[in-house]
């Protein structure tokens, strides 16, 4: 679920950024998220964190994957990144991950995970020089493609150390809030707020209200959350893939030929990093049986 509407989120931001400035659109997008989780909070009235330390980790999550990892996007395709050298930066971060988890989460990153990394990043590398041109265009936008591998890669490890069982509701409006208070000056500061009231805008504008910022970033903090942030940022692999096939389907973008055996490769990467070893799956098994039934032999 996570991954169709990721990928669905980066088509639908092609149909936006026709109609409006790209810091603009970001901030116009999280002022709706924010009206419409404040109202939901005041009709629902969920519980809110009572530590300071909550509402810190809260901040820091949508600091570096709101507000950072967006802004840096947008920032490094005007400094002149191409979208193929951006894809390619940005892809990237599972591998980081697998090095920063083991330290910094405290993840075993087995062998057979790293071969999947690999396997998952050359897949989306494939994938991306097939359909994109790649040219860095300048040192800036060079560095704020770096800056948004970063700032993802930093979010994803904050929230897997610190993150704590919240209401969507609230976690979701205080990353949001956070990350309105960043954008909104730098699109005041950098912009001329250029907006095109059409239909293609308010279209493009409800799904990644919903469908990208609510659903589909509430899906990934939660997997994150409860699972392994090597295994979850693995999904990112199969993005450019999906991307593809959305856009081919929606926009009626050529697939390359050579794009379908990355996406294949990226397919067989995930695979490996998903997959539980063999022990695993047996504690498993074993842990979900009820109480007084047979166990199963092990070796």
């Amino acid at each position: 679920m996570f991954l169709l509407l990721w990928s669905c989120g980066f088509v639908f931001l092609k149909f936006g950024l026709r109609y409006a400035d790209p810091l603009t659109f970001l901030a116009l997008r999280y002022a709706c998220v924010v009206t419409l989780l404040g109202l939901a909070c005041l009709w629902l009235r969920p519980r809110f964190p009572r530590r300071a330390s909550q509402w810190l980790h809260l901040a820091m999550v949508g600091l570096f994957v709101q507000a950072g990892y967006f802004c840096s996007t947008y920032l490094s395709l005007d400094h002149g990144m191409s979208a193929g050298a951006l894809a390619l930066i940005t892809s990237q971060q599972p591998i980081l991950i697998g090095l920063l988890a083991p330290a910094l989460a405290g993840e075993r990153v087995d062998r057979m995970r790293w071969l999947g990394l690999a396997l998952g990043v050359g897949g989306a590398m494939v994938v991306i020089l097939a359909k994109s041109s790649i040219s860095v265009g300048s040192p800036l936008g060079l560095g704020f493609a770096l800056s948004a591998l970063l700032s993802m890669t930093c979010g994803t490890l904050w929230e897997k150390r610190f993150g704590e069982p919240t209401s969507p509701l609230v976690s979701n409006l205080v990353q949001f809030t956070v990350s309105l208070a960043v954008v909104a000056p730098l699109a005041w500061t950098l912009e001329p707020m250029h907006v095109q009231w059409a239909p293609g805008m308010l279209m493009s504008l409800a799904y990644l209200v919903l469908g990208n910022s609510i659903v589909a970033l509430t899906l990934l903090l939660t997997m994150i959350r409860h699972g392994e942030a090597s295994r979850v940022s693995a999904l990112f692999f199969l993005v450019p893939p999906c991307t593809a096939l959305i856009a081919y389907a929606v926009l009626g973008e050529r697939v390359p030929g050579l794009a379908w055996p990355g996406m294949a490769l990226a397919g067989g990467g995930l695979w490996l990093v998903m997959r539980q070893p063999a022990a695993g799956r047996s504690l498993r098994r074993r842990a979900d049986a009820p109480a007084g039934a047979p166990r199963a032999p092990t070796d």
